[in-house]
This record gives C-alpha cells, structure tokens and sequence, in this order.
C-alpha cells in the first residue's frame, strides 16, 4: 500500500497554503484574535443573548470578521475553491476527491490556525443545502460541546440548553450541551481533526527552528545549546511520526488506524507547542506570537469526540488478543 503524496495532492496541499497565505496570513489571524477577545467580554450567561449579539449584519456583502463572528466572506471563498465539498461527486458539483485529500487541506487549516466549524460544515456537504458552497455554516454537538453555535445556520444534533463557556482558545467559542445530546463520534470527523492537529505541529515546529536559529544568547543562536537543540528535535520526531499515521488512516479508513492517528496527532500538537513555547520563553505567550494560540486550539481540539479515552479504548480493543 503506498502512503507516498502524489503530484497532484502535493499541488493541491501548496495551493490550500497559497490560498490561506494571502486570505487568513499574520495580519488577518491578529485581527481575528482582537476579535474574539472582545466577544469574550461581552457574550455574558444567556445563550440566546450570545447568538442575537453575534449575528447583527453578518452576511453584509464584503464584511469581514467582527467579535464572536465568522468571516463570512472568507466562508464562502472556502466553498468556492472545494473546502467543503472535495469529496462530493462530480456529478453533484463537487470535486470528486477522497478522505485522502481532506487530509491534506484540513492539515493546512490547522496550519493556518483558521477558525470556524471546518470539520462539521465539510461533512453537511450534500446533505445540508448551501454547505458545500460556503453559504452555510454548520455546527455539530461534539463531545458535549459545540463549537461557534451562535454563528451557525445548522447544528446537528440537539443544542437545546447549551449553555456558553469561557473558551481558552479566543478563535473557537464554545456552549456545553446538556449530557445524553453528543452523537457517536463519526470516524472521519475524528481523523479530520487529527490532520488540522498535525498542521499545528508541524507550524510549531517550523516556528521553534526558525526562532532557534534567528535568536542568540551569549553570541550564539539559542539552538546551538543541547537543550534547546533536543526540543526542536523532539518536536520533528512527534510531527513525522503523526504524518505518517494520519496519512495512512487517510488511506485505509479504518477505524484502528483513525484512533492510532488520533492520538499521535493530539500529543504532536499539544506538546509540540508547549515545547515550542519552551524555545521562544515568555515571548511565546505575548499576543504578538501566536504560538500560544495553536496550544489553545490544540487543548480545545482534544476534546471533540469524546476526548482521547475513547481513542485509547477502541485502539486498545483492536489490539487485544482474540481481536478481528
């Protein structure tokens, strides 16, 4: 079986970036950031009040993101350029690719750190009209929680009585949904976040070399000194080794193998920023570095279908002896 990126899927993967690049690069995710840092003050205890405040003029033509928003626009130049509906069929207007692909964008998501119901809206495509173009947000009860419900147009599952939490991560405003409302867990949703997890630690550990190498003490980069050198190999070894498992699940599909990818992607991600925020020292945390923010999302993203344990459980059971 071959796990090797063929041409296309490298230039499908450096055209995401490209496109992320210039639409959600350094500037835009500060923005973002301000942003959600003023809805975080304002959303107060009522649910209902949090989803009137945040929906006011949203769908303006031209308007970006505002606080607890989501850039609309940037929404739907998602759909326009196959996001959302990569693995529909051609012959239902979409691009006619595989669990494979979704891989490989949703990797460069995780990259960019771009913010919204990713995972939820792309599987809605071909069931919820206006999903796979961008014109519809959707969000999923996940794990208890639901991510950005006052922005979307579609939740799956029952929401009734969420309430709102303080979410770590400024860029993903959570509600808790009353326990018994979480659905089972859908396996490539599972490994669609193990590939945006990936994307976070493979940008942390981009961002720990480059801080190594361009930061000196005592006339030296820092990333001449042993311990420094040992993290950002550390980080590298955990990124691969979570490629390589996510990419295979990608390919097999099955549900063994999304768990393994799953949590190698979580522990590559998690303590890969905080591994990196180890090279950068304090700088890390300020809001001018947004190292802090992929350990944020990464926290927020170990706890989307049923957290880790359910993972450990499944691969522990595929593993035990008498297992099929």
């Amino acid at each position: 079986m071959r796990f090797r990126l063929t041409d296309d899927q490298r230039a499908l993967q450096e055209g995401v970036r490209l496109l992320l690049t210039r639409r959600f690069g350094a500037q835009a995710l500060r923005a973002a950031v301000g942003a959600g840092e003023a809805a975080d003050g304002a959303g107060g205890d009522d649910p209902g009040a949090s989803r009137a405040a945040a929906r006011p003029d949203r769908d303006a033509a031209g308007a970006g993101a505002g606080p607890g928003r989501l850039d609309r626009g940037l929404w739907r130049l998602l759909g326009d350029a196959g996001f959302f509906s990569l693995r529909l069929p051609e012959a239902d207007g979409g691009v006619g690719l595989g669990l494979p692909e979704a891989a490989l964008m949703f990797e460069e998501a995780g990259r960019a750190l771009l913010p919204g119901p990713l995972v939820a809206t792309h599987l809605a495509a071909g069931t919820v009209p206006g999903a796979a173009t961008g014109e519809t947000v959707v969000t999923a009860v996940d794990g208890g929680l639901v991510e950005w419900l006052a922005e979307a147009d579609v939740v799956r599952g029952d929401a009734t009585g969420a309430v709102p939490l303080r979410s770590v991560d400024p860029l993903t405003p959570l509600h808790r949904a009353p326990d018994g409302h979480a659905a089972a867990p859908d396996p490539v949703a599972i490994l669609l976040t193990a590939a945006e997890q990936l994307g976070t630690a493979a940008r942390v550990g981009d961002l720990a070399a480059q801080h190594a190498r361009a930061r000196e003490q005592f006339g030296r980069p820092v990333g001449a000194f042993q311990a420094v050198a040992h993290l950002c190999a550390g980080i590298l070894v955990r990124v691969e080794t979570a490629r390589a498992a996510v990419y295979a699940a990608a390919v097999t599909a099955d549900p063994a193998d999304i768990a393994a990818a799953r949590l190698l992607a979580d522990e590559a991600a998690v303590r890969g920023a905080r591994d990196c925020l180890q090279v950068h020292g304090g700088m890390g945390f300020t809001w001018e570095s947004e190292v802090h923010l992929h350990l944020k999302r990464a926290w927020v993203r170990t706890q989307r279908a049923g957290g880790v344990t359910e993972s450990e459980e499944l691969l522990a059971a595929a593993l035990s002896p008498g297992a099929a």
